[in-house]
């Protein structure tokens, strides 16, 4: 009977103790959840927006138009979110994927494949440099969605659209060796310039950096060009033999010419006056004989 009752009272100062350290780590847990709740409730209500950056209110999903500018701001915590959007200027580019690594732009994609009016197949590389309209935050969170979606429905879409289309408005010769790069350019600039303003986006620039044509068609024209220099070439070379022989049959006649001058000009009275002009006073030691042959004159 002892035995059971020791055993009993034994029993209760251990159930005593359980649920004394029970009490104790319940009290603990109860502390640390209301100091990150503090922290969480705290965090979540200041937000701050980057300098280059404008940030969008929603609340459970929705737009509630209201619109942050860089610097600390007061939301309603656990039931606003911000979605961030970057002002700054923004680069998309399309290279290839061993140049991508080594890219600076902001968004990296593959070059458009398409066809010349006269059906040569190309790869155009170009940039677009854009930016988000602060002023039109609200709008494209309400109809487009995140940076990462405008970029994608917008700006790679449109861009890639036109980079495809206008291309095929060109022959591939022009596009290779004449201003066609300019002219293709400047048109897919155009095209976008209003298309990107009415979805919220400043367009800053497009720049086509190179049409790449297959191998086959440079050797062709590269062999042609090398052909036309050779063409140039000879009509040169015949132009200037042509020149030559004008100018000696103009220098021949020029000296007919004079000789014929000459001829009219100079008469035996002349002729005679030079002669004396010109003696020495000596006589000649010879003359000539019947045969043409010479004879000695005595000396006088």
């Amino acid at each position: 009977m002892f035995n059971y009752i020791e055993r009993k009272l034994v029993k209760d100062s251990y159930g005593d103790q359980e649920e004394k350290e029970t009490f104790l780590y319940g009290k603990l847990a109860l502390h640390v959840f209301i100091v990150l709740f503090t922290l969480i409730t705290f965090s979540s209500t200041f937000r701050t927006v980057k300098a280059g950056e404008v940030g969008v209110v929603t609340r459970f999903g929705k737009v509630t138009g209201r619109t942050l500018e860089p610097g600390l701001h007061v939301v309603t915590p656990y039931f606003d979110r911000v979605q961030v959007y970057n002002t700054k200027k923004v680069i998309y580019e399309t290279t290839i994927a061993e140049k991508q690594k080594g890219s600076d732009a902001d968004y990296k994609d593959f070059p458009v494949d398409t066809n010349t009016l006269d059906g040569q197949q190309v790869d155009i590389f170009y940039t677009v440099r854009f930016s988000v309209d602060p002023t039109k935050a609200g709008w494209v969170a309400q109809n487009v969605g995140s940076q990462s979606a405008l970029v994608e429905k917008i700006v790679k879409t449109e861009s890639r659209i036109w980079a495809r289309n206008v291309p095929r408005r060109f022959d591939a010769e022009s596009l290779y060796t004449g201003d066609g790069s300019q002219k293709v350019q400047d048109e897919i600039f155009k095209a976008l310039v209003e298309t990107f303003k009415s979805n919220g986006l400043t367009l800053d620039g497009v720049g086509v950096r190179e049409i790449k044509f297959t191998d086959a068609y440079v050797q062709a024209i590269e062999s042609k060009q090398i052909e036309a220099v050779k063409v140039e070439t000879e009509k040169n070379i015949a132009e200037q033999s042509k020149y030559r022989k004008e100018a000696s049959i103009t220098e021949a006649e020029a000296q007919a010419k004079a000789q014929e001058l000459q001829r009219q000009t100079i008469s035996p009275e002349l002729l005679e006056k030079i002669w004396i002009e010109k003696w020495d006073g000596k006589l000649p030691q010879y003359m000539l004989g019947d045969s043409n042959s010479l004879i000695q004159l005595p000396n006088r």
